[in-house]
């Protein structure tokens, strides 16, 4: 049964905190898995949006950390991808040890990553997160055509539901790796020699997700390229 906490942030305003069981658990790739947990009754939240997430457990209750919603708001669970970093005893290192039946504590949702309209998503890494809830919302209600994604990683191993994102979006889905060349998939960053190669129409809505030092640069190298920064969505 969901249990329901009154959490007090440090800035005094009050909001809700949930304790929510482990339903399942699926391996994405060799560092990501996917997490599907109750969904309180009564909670919302829009597509790429995120929540503060702790494991309910006494040395680690208190240790929130945000996780973008990667299901859609229609279905009766929560689900969240989450990339482990096995070098270093963290939250995400322990949810990686965590079973069906553990329970984590969800904050409410927040977040500045919303769909505008069509455009080009790039994103880096675990940045896909956000772009994950939004695509399937798209595609469940037939309104993702239209949409390019450029997602960027080191390998073809880190490539996060590939198969997901070819499947739904054919030739508009493009993988650049950095590290490595591998068939499927070009070679290289994205940067400036890249988005004016790939990218022609700059009157369009522009949504970027990853590191912060990939997030500013792309962002600055699109205003420069004649993007309107208003239709550059990025979380501030």
């Amino acid at each position: 049964m969901l249990q329901y906490v009154l959490y007090i942030r440090t800035n005094f305003n009050t909001t809700m905190t949930y304790i929510s069981k482990i339903l399942d658990i699926q391996t994405i790739t060799h560092d990501v898995k996917q997490y599907k947990v109750e969904k309180p009754k009564g909670y919302s939240f829009v597509p790429g949006q995120a929540t503060e997430v702790a494991i309910n457990k006494p040395e680690w209750k208190e240790e929130m950390r945000p996780f973008t919603f990667t299901s859609i708001p229609e279905e009766d669970h929560l689900e969240f991808v989450i990339k482990s970093y096995a070098d270093h005893d963290g939250v995400t290192n322990q949810l990686d040890k965590l079973s069906v039946g553990d329970e984590l504590i969800l904050d409410d949702s927040w977040g500045a990553i919303q769909y505008k309209g069509k455009g080009v998503f790039i994103a880096g890494g675990a940045g896909i997160n956000p772009f994950i809830g939004i695509f399937k919302d798209l595609e469940a209600k037939g309104e993702l055509i239209g949409n390019t994604l450029f997602f960027a990683n080191k390998t073809a191993e880190d490539v996060i539901l590939e198969s997901y994102f070819r499947k739904a979006l054919g030739n508009d889905f493009v993988s650049i790796l950095e590290k490595e060349q591998a068939g499927g998939h070009q070679q290289g960053r994205i940067d400036q020699d890249f988005i004016q190669a790939h990218i022609k129409d700059f009157s369009q809505e522009f949504y970027v997700c990853g590191p912060d030092s990939m997030v500013k640069a792309i962002s600055e190298i699109l205003e420069e390229l004649g993007a309107n920064p208003d239709a550059i969505t990025f979380e501030k």
